[in-house]
């Protein structure tokens, strides 16, 4: 990993609220997007708890990845913060403390469109530190059975992701491909609106183990045997788009801004989180050993020029 840029840090001119019930549980939730101070990053903090106990969206501090990602000690924790995360680092909002009453957000139609359209309502402001843009000099690749991440060097500052989506055959869920420019506008008119979705035979397991008894096929995009369950699909290829939406969500969990080619083949929460993992480890270990080196020779390193975001 090495830094090939940097940009302005941003936050929130004002605070701005969302209210909704939570998909996993099932109650009524209240998050609050606050504005933050410079190298603060994305931190959620459970306002239901005593002593409002925070924990900051990084990879070290995941705590589960089955079918969402989930953040913090299990008492503290907070479930499914991709989408919160997504619509962040997607608007290319970097301190930011969200402040929430319950163990999850609003889980609001199953996308980020909700928190995309209320973090949109106010300003940003562009902060005076700058945040670091990383890329690779050579792929790099976590692998599950069946699944493959990874991200590749391009020239430029640039973060594309393509994902691959392919359920096998038989599936009600036909394979699709979808690749994008990740941009704050990108993020907003090509990902945000696009939903979480299951197929019918999840839908009934999970159900079975108590959660989403609320929801209907009208709440989330349910793929039975002749496509979506009373519903429809915002795009054809909605699936694969919604899953680079969290694969947005869960690389915010870096701390930094990404540039390259991102390759997903069938990947999830699990794969997603890992690569953050190993990413923010090789960044941390290359800025140490670029510390080490500074002060070994004496020698001042000459930072790219900052550019504006």
């Amino acid at each position: 990993m090495r830094v090939i840029g940097y940009r302005h840090q941003r936050t929130l001119a004002a605070p701005v609220s969302v209210e909704g019930v939570g998909f996993i549980t099932g109650t009524r939730v209240s998050l609050r997007f606050l504005p933050a101070e410079p190298d603060t990053g994305l931190v959620f903090r459970r306002t239901d708890l005593p002593d409002a106990p925070t924990v900051p969206a990084r990879a070290a501090r995941v705590s589960g990845t089955q079918r969402r990602t989930t953040l913090g000690p299990q008492h503290t924790s907070i479930t499914l913060v991709e989408h919160v995360l997504a619509a962040l680092a997607g608007l290319r909002i970097d301190n930011c403390v969200v402040e929430l009453d319950g163990a999850e957000p609003p889980g609001l139609d199953g996308s980020a469109a909700g928190f995309v359209s209320a973090l949109s309502a106010v300003a940003t402001v562009n902060q005076r530190t700058r945040r670091a843009i990383y890329g690779v000099s050579k792929p790099v690749i976590v692998r599950a059975p069946g699944a493959t991440l990874g991200l590749h060097p391009t020239t430029g500052s640039e973060l594309r992701i393509s994902y691959r989506l392919d359920y096998g055959p038989g599936s009600p869920i036909a394979p699709q491909t979808h690749t994008l420019a990740i941009t704050p506008d990108t993020f907003a008119h090509e990902l945000a609106a696009c939903r979480t979705f299951l197929t019918e035979p999840e839908a009934h397991g999970l159900r079975a183990q108590g959660v989403g008894r609320h929801l209907t096929g009208a709440d989330l995009l349910v793929f039975g045997k002749h496509g979506p369950i009373e519903n429809a699909v915002r795009f054809a290829d909605e699936p694969a788009r919604h899953k680079i939406l969290d694969v947005i969500g869960d690389l915010a969990l870096c701390g930094f801004d990404l540039a390259g080619h991102l390759v997903a083949y069938r990947s999830g929460h699990s794969l997603n989180v890992e690569l953050a993992r190993q990413l923010a480890c090789a960044a941390g270990a290359g800025a140490e050993a670029e510390s080490k080196s500074r002060k070994s020779t004496g020698r001042k390193v000459v930072k790219p020029a900052s550019r504006a975001a």
